[in-house]
């Protein structure tokens, strides 16, 4: 028997006793929103940093202005060992409306559905806190059969994620030195399907703005001044309508500035993943794909930069009809980044495009919707290539290197702030109704999730 596979039988031994922890963690209502929650929330970080404790780690409970953050550290066995930190959230959704949950959402339970796929019941199960505990779980077998462990590894679980996280920055900030690591590992994702775990590699940044344009000083009325008069719906309609050329890419000057191609092999296991434009858009009643010509629906949604028109307001939009010229028309407007682009750069280039195209006697107003740059992780990333290996190892079909269209914030702030990369694996799955009610996440997720976790840890190791 190998020291990997000892430590992997210690997990299988001790999962009915990982079940019951998470169980335990699970009926904690910690809702993070809600004020009336408060004492769950502590009492959930306070749970987690005495499990932490018992395997080793030096764990505290940090106040903060919201709920508390928990902060454990365990050295490595090797002084020289890579050095990770890990995230997670302990936090929930609120449950309502709870008529439409079949069960208690905070007494877990197994569950067998058709087929014969069991599931875990309730609240946070899937979102955070069976996520989070795949890796603690991980890490107490290792421990058992070695005594220690090969990585560095500090844990981040936060309180406040599912309520917009409004302590972590500062947190962040005020604890830069001793929560900056190599690489941090986020699992708050998903698999590819139930038997193909997946790394996410990429996930986009935003451009957020509005803007506003304004002609005359009221409403004019259409017969009088029609044809003499500017009209800012017209203007603006024209500014929006140029944002695209015929083939779907961005105008904008710069646009395309730190956009690199997609590695052939990388485009190349995408499509082995049969995801095409008539099942993609089908889903939502459409067919056929907008965005640059010649690219597939995944390349344009994990892997090429966006301009989208988010919104529209100007003029008379009531009931019935109303012949007026509006004063003024506005519009939102947001960018998804891919690769180097510069956020700044694309605002100013996006501004400096609207002016060129308003009259003389017309003003722009622009109004800032935040700004992030998209994350990239090296496709070809040691951390993501041993993180790969190692979840191929475990489950049915071998791991893929996926994109994600949205941002998370926190990797983001990990990248900014304290200068780490992030690998994100998760073990959920687009069935698991996470924010809904009857949550659940697959007993197998749990279970393989945590020996996944110490085939990746096996791996950094070394």
């Amino acid at each position: 028997m190998t020291q990997l596979s000892a430590v992997l039988d210690r997990a299988d031994q001790n999962f009915s006793a990982s079940l019951d922890r998470l169980f335990d963690l699970v009926r904690i209502p910690s809702i993070s929103t809600d004020p009336a929650y408060a004492a769950d929330c502590r009492k959930a970080a306070e749970w987690l940093a005495k499990v932490l404790s018992e395997l080793g780690f030096e764990a505290s409970v940090r106040n903060t202005s919201g709920h508390p953050m928990v902060v454990a550290h365990h050295e490595a066995k090797a002084p020289d060992a890579p050095h990770v930190l890990f995230y997670g959230h302990y936090d929930v959704q609120p449950v309502d409306p709870l008529n439409l949950w079949d069960n208690d959402p905070f007494d877990p339970s197994i569950q067998e559905l058709e087929g014969g796929r069991k599931v875990i019941t309730g609240r946070g199960t899937a979102d955070d806190k069976g996520q989070l505990l795949t890796f603690v779980e991980a890490c107490r077998a290792y421990r058992d059969i070695h005594g220690g462990l090969p990585i560095r590894i500090t844990i981040l679980f936060e309180g406040e994620e599912e309520s917009g996280s409004p302590s972590l920055k500062p947190f962040l900030e005020a604890n830069a030195a001793e929560l900056k690591a190599d690489y941090a590992l986020v699992c708050d994702t998903g698999m590819w399907d139930k038997d193909t775990p997946a790394i996410a590699a990429a996930l986009r940044g935003l451009v957020g703005e509005e803007v506003t344009v304004k002609a005359a000083d009221r409403d004019l009325h259409s017969g009088l001044f029609g044809g003499a008069a500017a009209n800012p719906i017209h203007i603006l309609a024209n500014i929006l309508a140029g944002l695209h050329d015929e083939t779907g890419r961005v105008t904008l000057p710069g646009f395309y500035n730190g956009v690199e191609e997609t590695p052939a092999n990388i485009k190349a296991s995408w499509e082995k993943l049969g995801r095409s434009a008539e099942s993609f858009l089908g889903e939502v009643g459409l067919s056929v794909p907008s965005g640059e010509k010649g690219r597939s629906v995944l390349e344009l949604t994990w892997a090429r930069p966006t301009a989208e028109v988010n919104g529209i307001t100007g003029g008379y939009t009531g009931e019935g009809f109303k012949t007026v010229i509006a004063a003024q028309a506005s519009a939102k407007v947001s960018f998804r980044l891919v690769g180097q682009q510069d956020p700044s750069a694309v605002r100013e280039s996006f501004r400096a495009y609207v002016r060129s195209k308003i009259p003389a006697d017309c003003t722009v107003e622009f109004h800032e919707h935040g700004g992030s740059p998209a994350i990239q992780l090296s496709y070809d990333s040691p951390v993501l290539t041993k993180a790969k290996t190692a979840l191929s190892d475990e489950w049915p079909k071998p791991a893929v290197v996926i994109g994600m269209g949205g941002s998370i914030p926190i990797v983001g702030d990990f990248q900014k702030m304290l200068g780490m990369d992030s690998l994100l694996v998760g073990f959920g799955l687009v069935d698991d109704r996470i924010h809904s009610p009857n949550e659940k996440y697959d007993l197998q997720s749990f279970e393989k999730g945590i020996r996944s976790w110490i085939r990746i840890i096996d791996a950094l190791g070394k």
